[in-house]
């Protein structure tokens, strides 16, 4: 599964909309559709306020694992 199915996937699963992850991630709506859509990249920063807010590691956003591990703490 590539990231920008991974990250709709999640946002779906939580029932959240886009605009409130956008809100979370201090974009308009219209860029963070462009993430999901696979038209603009997503800053690596921002994949890593997804997962912490997701709880889930990094690798599982990326789509290197199917494993929904949590995301470590420290």
């Amino acid at each position: 599964m590539k990231y920008t199915e991974r990250i709709r996937a999640l946002r779906e699963d939580r029932d959240i909309n886009q605009t409130q992850i956008a809100k979370l991630l201090n974009i308009c709506q219209k860029t963070y559709s462009d993430y999901e859509l696979g038209k603009t990249r997503i800053p690596i920063d921002s994949i890593i306020i997804l997962a912490k807010f997701y709880d889930v590691d990094l690798n599982y956003i990326c789509g290197i694992t199917e494993i929904k591990s949590k995301f470590p703490k420290k």
